[in-house]
């Protein structure tokens, strides 16, 4: 996908979204192609998918809170627990001038290039710190993951770091990740929520086939 073609989408997805906005997105793929020939932070035969399979999968996380919930963030502070070289958090955090976002990770070369990106991006609202969830002495309104781990280790490592709900991207067979995330911490019927990210996202991909079949099996999941 072109960042032409991911414009369009985009707009199609998020009417409302502003010309800044687009810029910063535009800008985006040269940082992390430089930054991804130093630090492998992003799979090298993956950087031709650059705007579907990680910019616009991030979104779906704002997707979800869009038409399921529909709530504004600004104010908030999120924290995107292990966000490697940025995802989800910057692509939201673009999307979101005005949500504070702090990017965390464990592996300090990953946050290196989530912190240069965010700086060359001119992003204000974002801040990065190596560390481990459970060391965080701050209480987040919300938490977001792409593919970090299974729901019941996210539960835990964040118990003592959020004050609302988990969004995770997640892929696969959930059914067993959720009714063991249910068991083990004693939740209560409808504590995890599971959207389908394709019905969203296939109005504005009518004519890109191998992209939507990209995300079949794809879902945000939230957990309250």
């Amino acid at each position: 996908m072109s960042f032409d073609q991911f414009s369009e989408v985009i707009k199609q997805l998020f009417p409302d979204i502003s010309e800044t906005a687009l810029e910063k997105f535009r800008a985006m793929e040269a940082l992390y192609a430089d930054w991804n020939s130093k630090i492998n932070v992003i799979s090298r035969k993956d950087m031709d998918g650059f705007y579907s399979h990680h910019v616009l999968h991030s979104l779906a996380i704002a997707g979800f809170i869009g038409e399921k919930e529909p709530k504004t963030l600004e104010g908030l502070r999120v924290l995107d627990l292990g966000t490697g070289g940025g995802f989800p958090g910057i692509p939201m955090a673009i999307l979101f001038p005005n949500t504070h976002f702090t990017l965390c990770d464990s592996v300090g070369k990953k946050i290196k290039v989530a912190t240069e990106v965010a700086k060359a991006l001119n992003l204000n609202n974002v801040e990065t710190i190596n560390a481990r969830a459970e060391a965080l002495p701050e209480k987040y309104d919300m938490v977001i993951t792409r593919a970090v781990a299974d729901m019941s280790s996210l539960y835990r490592w964040t118990k003592g770091t959020r004050k609302g709900p988990i969004y995770c991207l997640k892929g696969g067979d959930i059914a067993e990740e959720s009714a063991n995330l249910m068991g083990t911490f004693h939740l209560k019927s409808g504590s995890v929520h599971t959207w389908p990210i394709t019905p969203w996202i296939s109005p504005a991909l009518t004519t890109e086939t191998n992209i939507l079949s990209w995300f079949d099996g794809k879902f945000v999941v939230k957990i309250d």
